[in-house]
């Protein structure tokens, strides 16, 4: 029972140096096999896949693979169950030849992640080759005088395996005149003598015939045998001798030819020419010796005659014979053993094996990309090697084994940095002095689709003129990807989206490939104003990368739409106006309203009276930008009771377009015209109660709705008035007080047609601008004051006339907003919705100040521009003088610019068509109108209530 326990302890014991052996191979990177020499093709060698850690289902997909240094495939890999096993015959004399440790080293290779494992497979020797004799037989002359105890060489085998296979016995057959003796050298080399008994009788047996047998330690036992031939000579008693049996000489390797090695000297006790000596190379010394030696017959000088090479044969043993001069001459021998001393001659030799070329640029670093080795055939010092590389990057060598490293990635790599590494492996020996060898990798970064696509701007913007062709060309939009091949294949698409209630794909697309935006319909300025979407640019690559840009195409107005008159003057037929008689000299007889759906210049209208056949001069005429029909001159009885006006209504686009409209004045006396209204008054009361009733609701309602209109208004302005006595002035304007703006003395509305702009922004919303006055309803002025009116401007004729108070814009005069600009006689200029109201500057209020005055817009002001700035200050270059007027001033967001003329004072040209300035004149009528209302408000009192009638 204890004995089985001892047995089960010992076997533990084993079993786990056995283990932890292993568990040491693995962790130093290599594991070692061992395979007899000859083995049969499928030996088994060892489980490779299991020892190394890996699973026998990884190696198909990690692409298992064997890398030998000697590129031959002794050895090979069943990838099915991860078994190494014997592929080819191996011989280990001619893989390893003499060299006590023959191996074969492997490089196993897995990828996914890429490993390296060093694998190391020992050869082992078997006694497979017999000893060998240079010659079959050796052939010994021996004089019958020679003593007992002399001795003569003898040639041994050979054997080419190792170790005990290669150690040699010798045996020589039985003799009672001839004995063997090995003697064991200092190279562990064996030299054998035959050794004379007895003397020798030549007249009893000339001749001995020996037979010798070597045999060496294997198992089996191999044998080999010579025959040594011994002829016995007459005479000659001494035979030359050397001072020593063996010369031990050492030589450094590559020395030059002619060199002496040594210089032997053998002696002869006899006299005469039985003394002389010769020096031979013995017969049976190797070829080699011969050609790298040569020996002096007479002198016995050796000296190099070849190269000698270390790395080639570093022991040499020359056999030397001295032989007299006698007709039976004798022979003495001696051995030189020549030992080669290295030399630093042999540079490294570098070996790169490429393994994952070119790497990806995501790879992490520790990725292994090439694999290297280097050898040197020098020893010691001269072969020991290191490796270093450059220039510096990030890669590094790491030694995994011996002499081999491993091309490792040291830190991260960006292809579109650096596209490819030349790199330079440097092997250095740790001779005196040092040689190296250099070898060049090229390491390619391969692309990774790391990169999107990206635009020179994040928003573009465009200008398109309406009313182009269906799919017209409006931009191209253009981006980079600093990838390569399909990863830098940039295509274009439109990100979807809805404009109002139709999709943005039913307006513009965009070519994948060239990026060209098209306009796929006809845009129309009124309808659309500004169409902003965005253009996605994606690659190919995997997984697809992409980007976006912002395109604003704003639409440009052309001048497609004519003016178009509003009611009453629109319809078809023409309108009716009664005017009396004693009416004063400008009285306004009606107002022709008209908008345009255009903007900017080809929505600033203008009117004119179209010439009449009659002769005579009108006693009409219109304002030019007012539309406001008025009389010239005081009216006469010469003058028709009926005429007929024609009203012409352009604007100032290219092409110009206009439409007319027709106005029929009739004149009448003040009582006709009451009893004309009181009998069209019956007529209309008996003819339709019902309508006149409807037409009273319909007042009732725009009385009440212009009531709550103005009351909102008179409230936001004392909020304001509140607000601006509160907070500083921000600005300067002109001493005027702000009044509300109207379009003429009487009361209107002022309004545009386009009651929904619709501007298409990113959300797709609708913004609608809408502006609305409320009616300013002043006395009209009686025949006296229009009179006193008259008379003043004739007073001061050099004095600009005050602006007309209906001067007006159109509603589209600012590009890309929606809102009107009217300039009224209080000096107010006002904008959008939202926007400020700025006073208008006069030239009596910049005429005390050094200052001059320019109407300009805003800094930055651009598309959206709705602000105007009139500026002061002494940096202006022009300055007006006290009565002039700034000569010119821009509209903002129009290429236009609007000149103010002024005629000499002396001109009879009607000024009220033109834009004038003055607040000390309109100050001046202020005070003439009211003395005049309370001197003349009895007698004028009658005419008053007409006039209002007729309006």
């Amino acid at each position: 029972m204890a004995f089985s326990w001892g047995a089960e302890l010992g076997a533990q014991h084993l079993l786990f140096l056995i283990l932890l052996h292993t568990v040491w191979e693995v962790g130093s990177g290599q594991v070692h096999y061992s395979v007899l020499e000859e083995a049969k093709h499928g030996t088994f060698v060892g489980r490779i896949a299991q020892d190394l850690g890996l699973e026998v289902r990884e190696l198909v997909p990690r692409l298992f693979r064997v890398v030998s240094k000697d590129r031959r495939d002794y050895l090979e890999v069943n990838v099915q169950n991860g078994v190494l096993f014997v592929n080819s015959r191996i011989d280990r004399e001619d893989l390893c030849g003499r060299n006590p440790v023959c191996s074969i080293h492997l490089e196993v290779v897995v990828d996914k992640p890429l490993q390296v494992f060093h694998v190391e497979v020992e050869i082992k020797d078997i006694n497979d080759n017999p000893p060998v004799f240079l010659v079959k037989q050796q052939k010994l002359f021996i004089l019958e005088s020679r003593t007992a105890d002399s001795r003569f060489p003898l040639e041994g085998a050979s054997d080419a395996d190792i170790g005990a296979n290669a150690d040699l016995l010798y045996k020589l057959s039985e003799s009672e005149y001839f004995t063997l003796d090995i003697n064991t050298n200092e190279g562990e080399t064996k030299s054998i003598e035959l050794v004379l008994k007895k003397s020798l009788d030549r007249e009893e047996t000339p001749e001995h015939n020996l037979l010798l047998m070597a045999t060496d330690q294997g198992k089996p036992e191999l044998t080999g045998t010579t025959q040594v031939l011994i002829s016995v000579l007459d005479a000659n008693d001494n035979a030359p001798a050397f001072d020593k049996s063996i010369y031990n000489v050492k030589l450094l390797e590559n020395i030059p030819n002619g060199t002496l090695v040594i210089r032997l000297n053998a002696s002869d006790a006899d006299e005469g020419v039985n003394k002389e000596i010769q020096y031979h190379f013995g017969s049976l010394i190797l070829g080699n010796v011969r050609s790298k030696f040569s020996i002096d017959s007479n002198t016995g000088e050796i000296r190099v005659n070849g190269n000698l090479d270390y790395e080639e044969c570093n022991l040499y043993e020359i056999k030397v014979e001295a032989v007299d001069r006698s007709a039976f001459p004798l022979t003495g021998h001696c051995k030189v053993m020549v030992k080669l001393l290295d030399v630093n001659d042999n540079a490294p030799q570098v070996s790169v094996t490429s393994l994952s070329l070119p790497i990806l640029e995501d790879a992490p670093p520790g990725t292994v990309i090439a694999l290297i080795s280097v050898f040197d055939r020098d020893s010691g010092a001269n072969g020991q090697v290191t490796c270093s590389l450059s220039p510096p990057g990030p890669f590094t060598l790491v030694s995994t084994f011996r002499n081999y490293y491993s091309l490792v990635l040291d830190s991260s790599v960006d292809r579109e940095s650096v596209s490819a590494y030349e790199l330079l492996v440097t092997a250095r020996d740790g001779g005196t002095p040092a040689l190296w060898a250099t070898a060049k990798v090229s390491v390619d970064i391969a692309d990774v689709n790391d990169n999107a696509p990206s635009f020179e701007q994040p928003m573009y913007t465009v200008f398109v003129k309406e009313n182009n062709p269906p799919g017209s060309h409006i931009f191209t939009v253009s981006a980079l990807d600093p990838d390569a091949q399909e990863n830098a294949l940039v295509s274009y698409s439109l990100v979807e989206r809805r404009v109002g209630e139709r999709p943005l794909s039913s307006y513009v697309s965009v070519h994948s490939e060239s990026g060209k935006v098209y306009a796929l319909q006809s845009l129309d300025h009124e309808e659309l104003e500004l169409l902003q979407f965005h253009v996605s640019a994606r690659d190919a690559g995997f997984p697809p990368l992409g980007s976006n840009v912002s395109l604003q195409v704003f639409v440009l107005d052309e001048n497609d739409n004519a003016p178009t008159v509003l009611p009453p003057h629109g319809g078809l037929s023409p309108v009716t106006e009664l005017v009396s008689q004693s009416v004063a000299v400008g009285h306004v007889v009606a107002k022709i309203r008209a908008m345009d759906a255009d903007s900017g210049y080809n929505a600033w209208l203008s009117y004119e009276l179209l010439p009449e056949g009659s002769i005579g001069r009108c006693p009409f005429r219109v304002g030019l930008y007012t539309g406001e029909i008025s009389t010239t001159r005081a009216l006469e009885d010469l003058d028709a009771s009926r005429q007929t006006l024609l009203v012409l209504v352009k604007d100032h686009g290219k092409p110009e377009l206009s439409t007319t409209a027709t106005v029929i004045v009739s004149l009448v006396e003040n009582r006709q015209a009451f009893k004309t209204s009181s009998s069209s008054s019956e007529v209309l009361r008996k003819a339709g109660m019902e309508k006149e009733s409807s037409l009273m609701d319909v007042n009732v309602y725009l009385i009440i709705a212009i009531c709550s209109v103005s009351s909102l208004l008179v409230l936001s302005l004392l909020l304001y008035v509140a607000l601006r006595c509160t907070a500083s002035p921000k600005g300067v304007y002109g001493t005027g007080k702000p009044t509300l703006v109207c379009s003429s003395e009487v009361g209107s509305l002022s309004y545009s047609q386009q009651q929904r702009q619709k501007v298409c922004s990113w959300d797709g919303m609708t913004k609608n601008d809408l502006m609305a006055f409320s009616p300013n309803l002043p006395q009209p002025p009686t025949s006296r004051e229009a009179g006193q009116t008259q008379e003043g401007t004739m007073e001061h004729p050099g004095k600009p006339k005050q602006p007309n108070p209906d001067w007006r814009y159109s509603a589209s005069l600012r590009a890309g907003m929606h809102s009107s600009v009217h300039l009224e006689e209080a000096g107010i200029l006002r904008a959008g919705p939202g926007g400020p109201d700025q006073q208008w500057p006069t030239v009596s209020s910049a005429t005390p100040e050094p200052e001059a005055g320019e109407v300009s817009p805003p800094v930055g002001a651009g598309v959206n521009s709705n602000s105007w700035t009139f500026k002061y200050g002494p940096g202006n270059p022009k300055q007006p003088g006290p009565g002039e007027l700034p000569d010119k001033f821009i509209i903002p967001g129009s290429p236009a610019i609007i000149s103010i003329r002024q005629e000499p004072p002396n001109s009879q040209i009607d000024k009220s068509d033109f834009i004038t300035f003055g607040k000390k004149e309109e100050t001046k009528k202020k005070k003439k109108k009211k003395k005049g209302n309370k001197t003349q408000e009895k007698k004028e009192k009658g005419n008053s209530t007409t006039d209002n009638s007729d309006q």
